[in-house]
C-alpha cells in the first residue's frame, strides 16, 4: 500500500531541499504528505531517540502514538516534548514494555533509539508487527543478530533505515560526487578512519538501590546484570562491553560506513585488531581506551585508530577519514572536508557543514541537539521515506548497516583473540577458526532467548 501522496504546493526547507532535487526527485523537492499522518512510534525515548524522532516530524506529517522507555521520568518527559511538537498536542501512549507497544498499537514507522544491546530483538519484532523501521547503529552487538535482522527485514517485506547518516550528509554527499566518483583522487589505496575524542566514561560508582522510577531488569534485556550503579544513560552504557562494543561500534562504524559507501566497498576480505585498556585502568569501563584495526580490501586498507586520550594528529579532523589517493587526498568529518592535490599547482577544495538554523529555529532550542547532524538527520528520513514509498532499498539499508557493524563486531573478536579473522556471510562463520566462530552469537540472559530472533 502506497503511503504516500505528492503534494507541490508544500516544499522542503533549506540546504536539504537542492540535495533532495537531485537525489530523489519528486520526492525530495516536496514535501511528502501521507493522505493521513503517519503513525509512530518511538522505542528509546532517550536523547538520540528524540533526535531522530524530532527530525522526522519535520519532514513529513507524522502522529506520534506511542513512545517507550524503562526510566519512567524520561518518559513522561520525552511525552510531553513529543505533545507540544506535534499538531494535535496530543501526548503519546506511555509504555515501559516494548512488546506491549508493538501489541496494542498499529504503526507505520517505528524508531528505535534504544541502547545497541536492545536493537536486534525489537527490530525484529517492529518488522513482524507490520512497521517500518529506522533503527540506530550499530545495529547488533553480535554477528549473528544481524544475519538475523536483515532476514527478518527480508522476509517481512519492510523497509529498514540505519542511522549511519553520514551517506546523508550535505557536504560529505558534494565531496564524494566532486572529488571521488569524478577520479580527483587517481588510484586509491589507503584509507585511514580515527577517532580521539576523550569519550571513554570512566568512574567508580558505587552499587546502589534502583530508583523506582527505572525498571533496571527491563533495560537490561538480554545483556549481562550488572550491579547497579547508578542510570546507565548518557554514555555510562556505551563503556561496558555489556552493552555494546566499545569505540569501535560507537564511532568507527560511522566512519568505515562511509569509506565503503564513498568506494563502493562490501565484505572485507580479512580484519583484524590490537589493543586494549592501555592508559584508563582507574575505573570500571572494560573497553578498550586504545585501538588500531585494519579492514583488507583487494589493493586498499582501511585502517581504524582511535585514542580517548592524549592528543589528535590533526586538531582539525579529531574524528573523521583520510582517502589517500595518487593524485591527491581527502579529508572528511561531520564538519567539513579538504582535498589536497598531489601537484602543487593544482586547486585545493574546501567544503563546510550545512546548517540550517534559520530554516528551522526549533532546533536552537532542543536539548544537546547536535546541529551539525541535524541536516543530515532530515535528509536519511526524506531517503527512508522515499524508499518505503518506492518499494526500494534506502541509502543505509539493514544489509549495509550489517556490513559496517559486524566488521567492527569482528575487529573486537580479532582484539580479543590476537590473530586476524576472515568471515563468511554465506556459511555464517570464520573461516577456518571455530573459536572465532563461537564467538558470533552472546548468550542471552533469561528469559530472553535467541530463538526469539528467528523471522
Amino acid at each position: 500500500m502506497n503511503l504516500f501522496n505528492i503534494n507541490r504546493r508544500h516544499f522542503l526547507k533549506g540546504a536539504t531541499a537542492s540535495l533532495a532535487l537531485s537525489t530523489f526527485g519528486a520526492h525530495g523537492i516536496d514535501l511528502i504528505n501521507p493522505a493521513k499522518p503517519l503513525r509512530v512510534g518511538l522505542i528509546g525515548a532517550g536523547w538520540y531517540g528524540k533526535s531522530d524522532l524530532f527530525r522526522l516530524m519535520q519532514v513529513v506529517p507524522v502522529e506520534v502514538v506511542a513512545l517507550c522507555d524503562p526510566d519512567r521520568n524520561m518518559l513522561t518527559q520525552a511525552g510531553q516534548l513529543v505533545a507540544a511538537r506535534q499538531k494535535s498536542r496530543k501526548t503519546p501512549r506511555l509504555y515501559g514494555n516494548y512488546q506491549k507497544l508493538l501489541a496494542e498499537n498499529q504503526l507505520d514507522i517505528v524508531l528505535i533509539g534504544s541502547p545497541d544491546h536492545w536493537h536486534p530483538l525489537q527490530m525484529i519484532d517492529a518488522v513482524k508487527a507490520g512497521a517500518h523501521v529506522y533503527v540506530q547503529k550499530p545495529i547488533s552487538v553480535d554477528v549473528l543478530e544481524g544475519e538475523a535482522m536483515v532476514a527478518a527485514a527480508r522476509k517481512y517485506g519492510k523497509t529498514v533505515q540505519v542511522g549511519t547518516q553520514r551517506k546523508s550528509t550535505p557536504h560529505l554527499i558534494q565531496a564524494k560526487k566532486d572529488i571521488v566518483d569524478t577520479g580527483m583522487l587517481g588510484k586509491i589505496a589507503h584509507v585511514e578512519m580515527y577517532c580521539y575524542y576523550h569519550m571513554r566514561n570512566n568512574g567508580n560508582p558505587p552499587v546502589q538501590a534502583v530508583p523506582d522510577f527505572f525498571d533496571y531488569d527491563m533495560w537490561t534485556g538480554p545483556a549481562p546484570l550488572r550491579p547497579y550503579d547508578g542510570l546507565p544513560h548518557t554514555r555510562w552504557w556505551r563503556t561496558f562491553n555489556e552493552y555494546g562494543n566499545g569505540i569501535m561500534g560507537d564511532m568507527c562504524v560511522h566512519m568505515f560506513d562511509t569509506a565503503r559507501w564513498m568506494l563502493g566497498l562490501g565484505w572485507p576480505k580479512r580484519i583484524s585488531s590490537e589493543g586494549g585498556i592501555y592508559v584508563q585502568k582507574e575505573g570500571k569501563s572494560n573497553i578498550a581506551d586504545t585501538q588500531t584495526a585494519v579492514f583488507e580490501y583487494d589493493g586498499l586498507n582501511c585502517v581504524w585508530q582511535h585514542r580517548t586520550w592524549g592528543t589528535p594528529p590533526d586538531p582539525e579532523y579529531p574524528w573523521g577519514l583520510t582517502i589517500y589517493g595518487e593524485k591527491g587526498t581527502l579529508r572528511m568529518s561531520t564538519m567539513k572536508y579538504d582535498f589536497t592535490p598531489t601537484d602543487p599547482k593544482a586547486q585545493k577544495l574546501h567544503g563546510d557543514c550545512v546548517f540550517e538554523k534559520e530554516k528551522y529555529p526549533e532546533d536552537l532550542t532542543e536539548d544537546r541537539i547536535e546541529l551539525n547532524a541535524a541536516p543530515a538527520t532530515r535528509l536519511h528520513m526524506l531517503d527512508f521515506l522515499a524508499a518505503i514509498d518506492k518499494g526500494t532499498k534506502p541509502i543505509a539499508d539493514i544489509q549495509e548497516g550489517h556490513i559496517s557493524t559486524a566488521s567492527c563486531i569482528l575487529a573486537n573478536v580479532s582484539m580479543k583473540l590476537g590473530r586476524p579473522l576472515s568471515y563468511d556471510p554465506t556459511s555464517k562463520t570464520v573461516f577456518n577458526d571455530p573459536e572465532a566462530t563461537a564467538l558470533l552469537a552472546r548468550t542471552y540472559r533469561q528469559p530472553w532467548s535467541r530463538n526469539q530472533l528467528n523471522a
